[in-house]
């Protein structure tokens, strides 16, 4: 690290102060001061539109900043575009990849800084040259010529650092980079992250997940309403403190499960019996009663999204039965099981829950558009009515309903998906990840909508990876495994996290 000969204090590799952007009239980040210090991951925490992604696109170069500075190495340093930033050190994992899935590995990650031979062609085999170099320096196994395209995801993101590294990058900004990884694959980033941090790489974190950012951050800057409202050493704070400063309050009993006291023997509203599938099903045996909220759980491949696109008629089943209220049932598309009663908040809100270039009105009211019409035309009084109802009955952050949705934070978009199907009243609602990539206080406000929903009589199949909020408000939990019902579990029998996680593994009685 570069140190002050006077103090001996390290100088940060990136310093931020006074970081004011503003957006027309609205203000976004408000004299936000920012150290980050080379060989060290820096959490960046906050509710989803707290600021944090703004800040790390203005160090990129995305956005300009409004006012305030930038050092690097403690030098003043103007950054308005991502050569700018790639200048400086800079170095970014989006949550949505920039690669190109028909060029190899090694073409993406020399792009558009291609090395050439006398006669001005592309030089592939140096590119080849200097992908390899860079893994084995980070000691990951990759075949520099695989087409991005055929990798899997954690790939992927092995690519994108691997370009960011060739760059020179000596600050690396990760954006939620375990949202789409296995476990397994979260493990062996993390122990590329030790790597990167043993070269003196500077690392900033940006995830909700509590867990990940005590085992892997050292310090830990919290953003709420675009200012900082806590920067400290991560082992000097508790759960409770970070948590308490990203949502402003104080967290009581939201991800412990309370006993709503549903009817046990309530009817069977949904009836799954043998269940198989093209994709990944064999047999799946579920019961959902009224008013009981059924946790799926499972590993990564064991089906859950599988079965979740079965009961929303978007996969077929090629074997066994399905009954609502006791009749059987054949959804041939979604618009069947709609008709049925069914309803699914899908695992990727962005590819298949919201239409991105449509208004946040559009987005609240397509399921039940048939409802507003008057006539053969949708009445805008009507549209307009039951857009104001579910902004303000779920609490949606949108400045102007009539702008697209794909400008609202993910966690503000993610409760426009919950608003408009709990809206249509299904009978099943089936949620599929329903607070992957948003904030502590957002999550609560969901687990908390889907107990009111389950409380009022209706029918909740609720799929998640996040342990903790799968216990939170399942009655019941059903655990797949390779396409199987594995077993089926009563929440009061469940102690623990740590329990529950080993009888998904297979090693826990």
């Amino acid at each position: 690290m570069t140190q002050h000969a006077a103090t001996s204090q390290p100088v940060p590799t990136v310093r931020m102060r006074n970081v004011v952007k503003s957006f027309g009239p609205v203000q976004v980040l408000k004299s936000v001061d920012l150290d980050i210090y080379a060989g060290e991951v820096h959490a960046l925490a906050g509710e989803n539109g707290a600021g944090k992604s703004t800040l790390m696109k203005i160090l990129q170069g995305v956005y300009p900043i409004t006012s305030g500075s930038i050092e690097v190495d403690g030098h003043e340093t103007i950054i308005r575009s991502a050569n700018d930033a790639e200048d400086a050190g800079i170095g970014m994992v989006f949550q949505e990849f920039s690669l190109i899935p028909s060029m190899t590995v090694a073409q993406n990650i020399s792009l558009n800084r291609e090395r050439r031979s006398r006669l001005g062609l592309i030089d592939d085999r140096a590119a080849i040259l200097e992908a390899t170099r860079i893994f084995d320096d980070l000691g990951v196994s990759l075949d520099p010529k695989s087409n991005v395209g055929g990798l899997g995801t954690a790939y992927w993101q092995l690519v994108e650092i691997a370009k960011a590294l060739s760059r020179n990058a000596k600050v690396l900004v990760m954006d939620e980079p375990t949202a789409s990884l296995a476990r397994h694959e979260v493990e062996n980033l993390f122990s590329l992250i030790e790597r990167l941090k043993a070269r003196g790489i500077a690392i900033v974190y940006i995830s909700h997940r509590m867990d990940e950012i005590r085992r892997i951050a050292d310090r830990i800057t919290v953003l709420r309403d675009g200012r900082v409202v806590l920067s400290d050493v991560l082992g000097d704070l508790t759960p409770p403190q970070i948590i308490e400063a990203i949502i402003g309050r104080r967290l009581a009993s939201d991800l412990v499960y309370r006993d709503r006291g549903h009817d046990a023997d309530a009817p069977i509203v949904l009836s799954a019996t043998g269940i198989a599938s093209e994709h990944v099903l064999e047999s799946v045996d579920m019961t959902v009663r009224a008013g009981e909220i059924v946790g799926l759980a499972g590993l990564m491949g064991s089906g859950r999204t599988e079965f979740a696109r079965v009961l929303y008629g978007m996969d077929k089943a090629t074997r066994g039965e399905l009954r609502i209220d006791g009749e059987v049932v054949t959804f041939s598309n979604p618009r069947a099981a709609q008709r049925a009663g069914m309803a699914l908040i899908p695992e990727d809100r962005r590819e298949q829950g919201l239409v991105l270039d449509h208004s946040v009105s559009d987005n609240l009211v397509l399921p039940v558009i048939d409802t507003l019409r008057v006539g053969p035309l949708v009445s805008p009084k009507k549209a307009r009515g039951l857009t104001q109802q579910l902004i303000r009955e779920y609490s949606v952050k949108a400045d102007d309903p009539n702008a697209p949705i794909r400008l609202l934070s993910g966690g503000n978009q993610q409760k426009v998906v919950v608003a408009k199907w709990i809206n249509r009243a299904p009978r099943v609602l089936v949620m599929d990840e329903p607070t992957a990539g948003v904030d502590i206080g957002t999550k609560t406000e969901i687990l908390e909508l889907v107990r009111e929903y389950a409380t009022a009589g209706n029918s909740v199949v609720f799929i998640s990876s996040e342990l903790p909020e799968l216990l939170a408000v399942s009655d019941r939990i059903v655990i797949l495994r390779a396409g199987r019902t594995y077993r089926e579990i009563k929440r009061a029998e469940v102690e623990s996290e740590e329990q529950l996680q080993l009888i998904i593994q297979g090693v826990a009685a």
